[in-house]
């Protein structure tokens, strides 16, 4: 196609910065652009004399200079949209297709009418960048697409027009206008699976381009773009909802799942290679084993980023772990300091995070298996009990019942709730001068602490706890083990309120006695003979002039 949509969409760019620096438009605009309902009536008439005879070719020109030049938005628009459907009706009759036995005359107007379709594209493709046009320009510039698709396109090759679409793509990332990317998203992207394949693999051509200098603001939108698909199809039966409609082909990459797959892994890849902010990967982190890694056709490809996150420390660390142990689980990630590292996670910290509750059930999982050693979940069990002591209420609660699953699937450690002096020596070093606590606090490796060797005192300080739930729920590992196991996501999301409220919510069996007299006189004696007493104040201080 003569004059490629990119190349006049270039040429509209640098007309708006010269608009936008201020710089008069070097075209000069056509007298008689009064207000919509003025050009109405002769947009109309331009549009029923194209479509009548061929001889009006030239009102496209005319159009296409109303749409580009006029002052007023809704005349620039209703312009646009005439043309739409213009040149809708042209593709339909099959005007803009070249014919092998065509005559010259007709083989010039066809190249003609698409030299004037990419210059409509490209008009389309800027006012994506208008606040008032934008959204109403992708909704144009996609029923155009169809269009093309439907009767311009190769059918044995492929239905879709994806320079066309990339351009499109391109043009949403760098709109100023939020809107717009939110209606392509809600409208299109997660809507059809065409639109969804043909969008990954336009970002991935875009940042490719774009390389190591791509702008900070294409990059913030393609990766909310990305974000915004979630939902894995469980099959390519399931690829069943397309915009254009492709060839009737089972291998046609559109009806493939592992095509989608691998499309959508690339541009992932492309956009974690220009690097992610701290909030991008806290943000892709949280939802990797859910809504990203099953996109993967090859996993194992963010074995890198993962790791680095990983082993980056903080609450990126945390965050990372999910992702860690869903290759370790589905694609056997080798990992041997996994537990290394999960335990040097375990720090003050932890118990503070918003991210407390996503850390404990993880945990949950990853100490679940009955083959762990028992030395290892000892050291776990230990350092849990040793934060647990400047640790807020609302964790201390988790905590507790933590252990009580943990003793029941590791017996094992359960030496550590019941340890006693086996020697005489022991008992008479106990009561003379007391036994020092075996466990290393400061061993990073898990399976060296000796907190198999210790005991759990730190529990049993905890039932002395100011927080009436906090003693309570202590007392558990002080008692008979005859609940199978407890509901851990019952005790995850609670806070200081939430604890507050509920001790705040319970009825008083029997109310305090309490007596009390207010003194009428704060600071001053009172009047003695009538029975009133001084205050403490008055008792304690003389504040009487000196």
């Amino acid at each position: 196609m003569p004059g490629t949509v990119k190349d006049s969409a270039a040429k509209l760019a640098a007309k708006r910065k010269r608009q936008e620096n201020g710089e008069p438009s070097k075209k000069r605009r056509k007298s008689g652009d009064g207000g919509e309902n003025d050009q109405k009536p002769n947009l109309e008439k331009l549009e029923a004399e194209i479509l009548e005879s061929r001889k009006h070719y030239n009102n496209i020109v005319t159009l296409m200079s109303l749409a580009n030049e006029s002052t007023d938005p809704a005349t620039a628009f209703s312009a646009t949209e005439a043309l739409c459907r213009v040149f809708i009706r042209l593709l339909a009759l099959g005007n803009l297709v070249s014919k092998k036995d065509a005559s010259e005359k007709d083989a010039t107007v066809t190249a003609w009418l698409r030299e004037r379709l990419s210059e409509y594209q490209s008009a389309l493709l800027m006012m994506l960048y208008s606040d008032l046009l934008a959204t109403k320009a992708l909704m144009l510039a996609t029923a155009l697409l169809k269009a093309v698709a439907q009767y311009l396109q190769d059918k044995e090759e492929s239905a879709f027009p994806k320079s066309f679409f990339v351009d499109l793509v391109d043009g949403v990332l760098q709109s100023p206008v939020e809107e717009l990317r939110s209606k392509f998203s809600e409208e299109f992207l997660t809507k059809y699976d065409d639109i969804r394949f043909y969008t990954w693999q336009g970002i991935k051509e875009i940042l490719a381009e774009a390389d190591e200098v791509a702008d900070e603001d294409v990059q913030e939108n393609a990766f909310a773009m990305l974000m915004e698909v979630d939902d894995v199809p469980e099959s390519s039966e399931a690829l069943e909802n397309f915009y254009v409609e492709p060839p009737n082909k089972k291998k046609h990459p559109v009806r493939s799942l592992s095509q989608h797959k691998k499309q959508a892994q690339e541009a992932w890849l492309a956009l974690m290679s220009l690097g992610l902010t701290r909030d991008q990967r806290k943000k892709v982190l949280e939802v990797m084993a859910t809504s990203i890694a099953p996109w993967f056709s090859k996993p194992e490809l963010l074995m890198d980023f993962l790791t680095d996150c990983y082993n980056s420390g903080g609450s990126i660390s945390l965050l990372a772990l999910s992702g860690v142990f869903y290759l370790i689980q589905e694609r056997n990630l080798d990992y041997p300091a996994f537990y290394s590292k999960l335990y040097s996670l375990l720090d003050a910290d932890i118990l503070h995070s918003k991210y407390r509750s996503r850390f404990f059930r993880l945990l949950d999982t990853f100490l679940g298996s009955s083959h762990l050693p028992a030395v290892l979940v000892a050291s776990f069990i230990k350092r849990l009990a040793r934060l647990a002591l400047n640790a807020p209420p609302s964790a201390i609660v988790a905590i507790v019942p933590w252990f009580y699953n943990v003793f029941k699937k590791h017996p094992l450690t359960t030496f550590m709730m019941h340890r006693v002096p086996r020697t005489q020596e022991e008992r008479d070093l106990l009561e003379s001068e007391g036994l020092e606590d075996p466990f290393l606090p400061d061993e990073e490796d898990p399976m060296e602490t000796h907190a198999i060797d210790s005991c759990i005192w730190e529990i049993v300080q905890l039932q002395s706890h100011y927080h009436p739930n906090v003693a309570t729920i202590a007392k558990i590992v002080s008692e008979q083990f005859t609940k199978q196991a407890y509901g851990l996501e019952d005790f995850l999301d609670h806070s200081y309120s939430s604890l507050l409220e509920a001790e705040m919510s319970k009825g008083v069996k029997k109310p305090p006695v309490v007596e009390f007299m207010i003194p009428k006189k704060i600071f001053t004696a009172s009047d003695s003979s009538a029975g009133e007493q001084d205050s403490l104040l008055v008792n304690l201080w003389d504040f009487g002039s000196s």
